[in-house]
């Protein structure tokens, strides 16, 4: 029981007790504890945290046994009936299985012949007629496909498109490039081609062997994004029209012909202002196997109960994940992204648990939650939200989602190091607005930035992080964020690049924010809509 003389001198303050109460927790969350899970999280040995990887599994390991700790309940029930603080769950990782095209008495292969610009799936091994069609553009009077008929065929085009002497498109008759030009011009002859029938496109990228390799080195990293990981197995958007981008030596096997006639029809293409008149033919087989691989990862929840009103639910989130180790193998550490994050709810916690240890617990219950799969497109929080909530969204009252704090983004260098960007506060609840704004007035008084508030930012920022899985149920959100920075998804990513200061306010904020909602009369109304 807090002695008479204390509540005296709150009075004398003018502030409630209950604010004194608060502040004393509040300044439990320090820079120094903040630092040293950080330096746990973000080291080396956790392999950058990848989701579905060991290091990301020894993660989850720390963070629970940091809930265990400070006396938080283990309340996600597992096979056995027993209670933990390992939400576990499976990903499918969609990969390519057998991917290849035989043409010519040759087997070209996925990733060292060719890449592709979009997913397809061939699952048993095809023949097609290849037919050759120039620069593959029907643009005014200038048309590759005129008196072809590609239907059902694989085309063979060549990339860019052709130019004047004094190097302006024939087509758009200007020095830029026209539509079927640039770096982007396959889009639109990918389109036109499949418009026109095409059963499969093979687009010649490079002229020269060397030229060829080359972009296999620039692009060959972006093919990763094929090999994607999601919540349903063979739950794929794809295609049985492929793109191919290919060299000039793998064009003329699809044309039976020789890399020497290839380059020679290229270069009658470029320098005429005629379409093609070649009639090149030839035959292909293509095999392009999709195949899932089952991954298993987990969030990690810990609980605090409430008191009267324990039935209603707060969240407090982040991502413990991050992007793992780069392919020349540097470890990408995460320690703003979000390992930042992540620990300001392991402080957050420990000053909840130690309110609810001298009886001053929150009124409402807190769910702390850290997900896994969020560089993966939001998956654990999906999976949390959509298909396996420990409590119901029913009873969820909010989700207060931490991620990258404790950096100066590019935009406050120099400005400031004391502000926040407070994202979504506004958009399901007046009410949760109103109270974020009185807790960093009252308390600490930080620069609340609004910017990627708006919802025109081309950012998008709103929708980036783990709270929209929970803002599209219309749980209302506060999302915490300190910007983006020229580390951002780097290898320099270190601890040492954070202020833990800035970190620690913003912590603060967020407990002082949950404070006042755990302890409200009223559960928050939901009564804006401005998504």
């Amino acid at each position: 029981m807090k002695s008479p003389y204390a509540l005296i001198v709150a009075g004398l303050l003018g502030l409630p007790f209950l604010s004194v109460a608060q502040q004393q927790f509040a300044n439990t969350i320090t820079a120094a504890d903040l630092e040293k899970h950080l330096r746990i999280l973000a080291a080396d040995d956790m392999e950058g945290r990848e989701t579905g990887t060991r290091g990301q599994r020894k993660a989850a390991d720390y963070i629970a046994s940091q809930f265990a700790a400070n006396g938080l309940k283990a309340i996600v029930k597992g096979n056995n009936s027993k209670t933990g603080y390992i939400q576990p769950y499976t990903l499918y990782k969609k990969t390519w299985g057998d991917f290849y095209v035989s043409a010519n008495g040759k087997r070209f292969t996925y990733l060292q012949d060719f890449l592709t610009n979009g997913l397809l799936s061939v699952p048993t091994e095809t023949k097609y007629e290849t037919v050759f069609a120039g620069y593959g553009i029907t643009d005014g009077t200038y048309d590759d496909y005129a008196n072809r008929d590609v239907t059902g065929k694989a085309v063979v085009l060549f990339d860019g498109e052709p130019k004047t002497a004094d190097g302006k498109s024939v087509v758009g008759g200007a020095s830029e490039p026209s539509k079927w030009g640039g770096p982007n011009g396959w889009r639109a002859k990918s389109q036109l081609a499949k418009e026109k029938g095409a059963a499969q496109i093979f687009i010649i990228s490079a002229d020269t062997p060397e030229a060829f390799k080359q972009m296999l080195s620039q692009r060959s990293a972006l093919q990763g994004r094929f090999n994607r990981l999601g919540l349903k197995a063979g739950a794929e958007n794809v295609s049985s029209v492929g793109v191919f981008m290919i060299s000039a030596d793998m064009g003329a096997s699809l044309l039976n012909t020789t890399p020497a006639a290839v380059a020679q029809l290229k270069d009658q293409l470029a320098k005429s202002d005629k379409p093609v008149t070649s009639a090149q033919k030839g035959t292909a087989s293509v095999k392009a196997e999709r195949k899932d691989e089952q991954v298993e990862s987990s969030n990690v929840v810990g609980f605090i109960e409430g008191t009267d009103k324990k039935d209603e639910v707060m969240i407090i989130s982040s991502h413990y994940d991050h992007i793992g180790i780069s392919a020349d193998g540097q470890i990408n550490n995460g320690a703003n992204d979000d390992g930042s994050g992540t620990v300001s709810v392991l402080e957050i916690a420990q000053a909840f648990a130690r309110a609810k240890a001298e009886g001053k617990g929150p009124r409402r219950s807190i769910l702390f939650l850290t997900v896994s799969g969020e560089e993966k497109g939001l998956l654990g929080s999906e999976y949390y939200a959509d298909m396996s909530p420990v409590i119901p969204l029913a009873k969820t009252v909010c989700d207060l989602n931490i991620d990258m704090v404790g950096r100066v983004d590019d935009l406050h260098q120099g400005k400031s190091d004391n502000y926040i960007y407070v994202i979504g506060s506004d958009k399901l609840s007046s009410e949760l607005h109103k109270i974020s704004e009185d807790a960093n007035q009252k308390y600490t008084k930080m620069e609340l930035d609004y910017k990627y508030n708006d919802p025109k930012d081309p950012q998008r920022i709103y929708y980036r992080s783990d709270h929209y899985n929970f803002a599209k149920h219309k749980v209302p959100i506060i999302f915490y964020f300190n910007g983006l920075h020229a580390d951002y998804h780097q290898p320099t990513d270190d601890v040492e690049k954070i202020d833990f200061k800035l970190a620690e306010k913003s912590a603060r904020l967020v407990f002082y924010t949950a404070w006042e909602i755990a302890n409200r009369d009223q559960r928050l109304v939901v009564d804006s809509n401005k998504e």
